[in-house]
């Protein structure tokens, strides 16, 4: 199996077996500071909820609710998976990496050492309608963050 091959299977699996999908149906962590953002992309269709808990400066939780296209759907997945557990500074390098992957069009190369399964969507970098369908839970992801950091502050 090529390494194409391999990410197209994960984006696969991903979309059918969401981790993370049913927002409404978990609550937050108990002490948990939390944001949540709603995006929408109109060009495909794609919509999600994105909320993010943090407790002791790490994301303790990341649940969302969406439709969309199995790219979004599995982008979504895939996030959950990385996020939880990360300290907030590094899922912010995260978010950035895999944003200046996908905005590359293919002259930057995942690295699946700090990528793990989002290092399959390199090849969506190299079709510019699809960035959006990847990138729509990351930037839900990113305000919530922000959103959450904020509320931990105040």
């Amino acid at each position: 199996m090529s390494l194409e091959q391999l990410y197209q299977q994960i984006i696969l699996d991903h979309s059918k077996s969401r981790h993370g999908d049913g927002l409404t149906m978990v609550e937050a962590p108990e002490g948990a500071t939390k944001g949540q953002s709603h995006q929408l992309n109109p060009t495909c269709g794609d919509e999600i909820t994105v909320r993010v808990a943090v407790q002791g400066g790490r994301v303790s939780q990341l649940r969302w609710d969406g439709a969309g296209c199995s790219i979004s759907m599995a982008s979504a997945s895939v996030l959950t998976d990385l996020a939880e557990g990360l300290e907030v500074a590094e899922f912010t390098h995260i978010i950035d990496t895999f944003r200046d992957m996908l905005r590359s069009r293919g002259k930057i190369t995942a690295d699946p050492e700090v990528l793990g399964d989002a290092a399959a969507f390199e090849g969506v970098a190299r079709y510019v309608a699809r960035v959006k369908c990847a990138m729509i839970s990351w930037v839900a992801a990113e305000d919530a963050l922000a959103q959450a950091v904020a509320g931990q502050q105040n």
